[in-house]
């Protein structure tokens, strides 16, 4: 039996990895998660707490010491890093946590490759935002799209791709780096755009939406993004980058719209408030590598994903 140690597995991408896995392999699972405001214990269903092929151990990555004892006790195959501070709004706010987090915490794990010699693999989970932002007659983002981070949150996840290629680049570990687009599901937490509208819809509160609405994303089910990771995981070749797509570009007044629409809300609720401080306009995952060296594509059609989450 192979073991994987997952960061930040209590959040909302590494809880619904963790059952993907769970599921599919006969792995054990070691969650590491220090618990912040976006993490939960529910997120981890009952069945995984109760099946013997699972624990949790509530830690920072940056403490590097206690995360070798657990490595090199355990027998870790797998590094899969979710652990992040993800929220834009909040690192315009202070950038210090992501930091921390981001960037350092990377750096606390790749230097467990110095001394752990089971770890076969280290992916490491980021975001179509180090890229920058797109005009809306630009090609989608390649994996050879230059890094041009546009807010604190995406400069620290940038920082971080670039000390793992480093560590590949230099010792030739065994890396590897997922992009993905904007992420929407099951353990979402309510700051995010369309968990934040459900709510607010169903309580006939108002919508809040950035500016005039237009900014676009690529919109993606968490299930297709952790199948993404699974078939990098278990296929990707060492070193490289994959993107991974929903291929489905939508504008943020559509898909708030969409929301009132699927829950016979009235687009009253919606209120245009004060744009954010260096809004990206659009984003776009071009999917050919992934697509092509993995056979990977998508499968959730987004109308029918958002109606499952409702």
């Amino acid at each position: 039996m192979k073991n994987i140690l997952v960061t930040g597995g209590l959040g909302f991408i590494g809880s619904n990895f963790i059952e993907h896995i769970f599921n599919k392999y006969n792995y054990h699972i070691h969650n590491v998660d220090i618990k912040t405001y976006a993490a939960s214990y529910s997120n981890i269903g009952e069945e995984i707490n109760r099946s013997g092929r699972y624990s949790l151990s509530i830690c920072d990555i940056n403490d590097t010491d206690r995360l070798r004892n657990l490595i090199q006790k355990n027998d870790i195959s797998y590094i899969v890093n979710f652990a992040a501070e993800s929220h834009v709004d909040n690192s315009i706010n202070n950038s210090t946590p992501f930091v921390q987090t981001n960037i350092n915490g990377t750096h606390s794990l790749l230097s467990l490759l110095h001394d752990c010699s089971s770890i076969e693999k280290y992916l490491q989970v980021s975001t179509d935002e180090v890229y920058g932002s797109l005009t809306e007659e630009a090609t989608g983002f390649t994996e050879n799209t230059p890094l041009q981070a546009n807010s604190p949150y995406s400069a620290s996840k940038a920082s971080a791709d670039l000390l793992c290629r480093s560590f590949y680049e230099t010792f030739n570990y065994p890396i590897l780096i997922t992009r993905c687009s904007n992420n929407y599901g099951p353990n979402q937490h309510e700051e995010k755009l369309i968990p934040l509208m459900i709510k607010n819809a169903k309580q006939g509160k108002k919508l809040p939406v950035y500016g005039d609405g237009r900014n676009i994303r690529d919109w993606i089910h968490v299930s297709d993004h952790c199948s993404g990771i699974d078939a990098v995981l278990h296929g990707g070749k060492i070193g490289e980058v994959y993107n991974i797509g929903g291929k489905n570009e939508m504008r943020n007044i559509d898909i708030v719209k969409m929301i009132l629409k699927l829950l016979g809300r009235d687009e009253s609720q919606i209120e245009f408030v004060k744009d954010r401080l260096g809004h990206d306009w659009r984003y776009a995952i071009n999917n050919s590598k992934i697509q092509n060296e993995l056979n990977w594509s998508p499968v959730i059609n987004f109308e029918d994903g958002l109606k499952e989450l409702i």
